[in-house]
C-alpha cells in the first residue's frame, strides 16, 4: 500500500506543476529553472528534471557524509515522466487567458504541488533529490520545512533568472508560501496514512 500512496503523491505532485507551468504567471524557482533549461537548450522539461536530480544526489552525498541514494533517480524518473505527460495531456486543454483563470490555475497547481509532496514523502521511499535536500537542511540546521524549503527555493530562483526561466508574480508566491502548504500538509498526511495503514492491517 505504501507504494500506491508513492505513486498518487507523484502524481498529484506532477499535475500541481503542470497546473502552475500552464498559468503562465510564474512556477516555482526550481520548475522555473528547468522551463528555462528546456527553452535554451532543448531535451524535455522531464529531462531536465532526471539531470538536476543526478547532481543533486552527489550533493545530498556531501552533506549527509554518506554514499549517493541513487534510488532518488526512480522518483526523479517518474515524476520526469509525470511532467512531460501530463504536459502533453493538459496543454491545449488548460491554457487560461484572463488573469482569474490564471489565479485559479496557479493556486490550485501550487496546493496540489505541496498535497502530492506531503503524500510521497511520508511513504519515505526515495523522495527526490530536491526534496531530501530540504529534509537534510532541515536536519543539519534544525529548523522547520518551511525555513529549508524557502532557502532552496531562494537559491534556484537565482538560478531560474540565469537562464531566463518562468519567472513571474507566482514565484514569489511559491516561495513565500510553498514552504508553508508543504508543512501544513505533512502532518495531515501522516495522520491519513498512517491511520488507513492501521485499518487496513486490523481488517486483514
Amino acid at each position: 500500500m505504501k507504494y500506491v500512496f508513492y505513486v498518487l503523491g507523484i502524481l498529484v505532485l506532477t499535475l500541481g506543476i503542470t497546473f502552475t507551468i500552464q498559468s503562465d504567471l510564474g512556477t516555482s524557482p526550481f520548475d522555473a529553472l528547468l522551463v528555462g533549461l528546456f527553452i535554451n537548450l532543448g531535451l524535455t522539461v522531464g529531462s531536465w528534471e532526471v539531470i538536476i536530480a543526478l547532481l543533486l544526489i552527489g550533493c545530498n552525498s556531501i552533506l549527509k557524509r554518506q554514499k549517493p541514494e541513487f534510488l532518488g533517480l526512480v522518483t526523479a524518473f517518474i515524476t520526469g515522466i509525470g511532467i512531460d505527460l501530463w504536459l502533453y495531456l493538459l496543454h491545449n486543454f488548460l491554457s487560461p487567458e484572463f488573469w482569474l483563470g490564471k489565479a485559479i490555475c496557479f493556486a490550485l497547481g501550487l496546493v496540489l504541488i505541496g498535497l502530492g509532496t506531503a503524500i510521497y514523502l511520508q511513504t519515505n521511499f526515495a523522495p527526490i533529490p530536491v526534496d531530501r535536500l530540504t529534509l537534510i537542511i532541515q536536519e543539519i540546521m534544525k529548523k522547520s520545512i518551511f525555513f529549508s524549503r524557502t532557502l532552496i527555493y531562494i537559491v534556484f530562483l537565482v538560478m531560474a533568472i540565469i537562464f531566463n526561466g518562468p519567472i513571474g508574480i507566482g514565484t514569489l508566491l511559491t516561495v513565500c508560501l510553498g514552504g508553508l502548504i508543504l508543512n501544513y500538509f505533512m502532518p495531515l498526511t501522516k495522520r491519513f496514512i498512517d491511520r488507513y495503514t492501521l485499518n487496513k492491517n486490523e481488517r486483514c
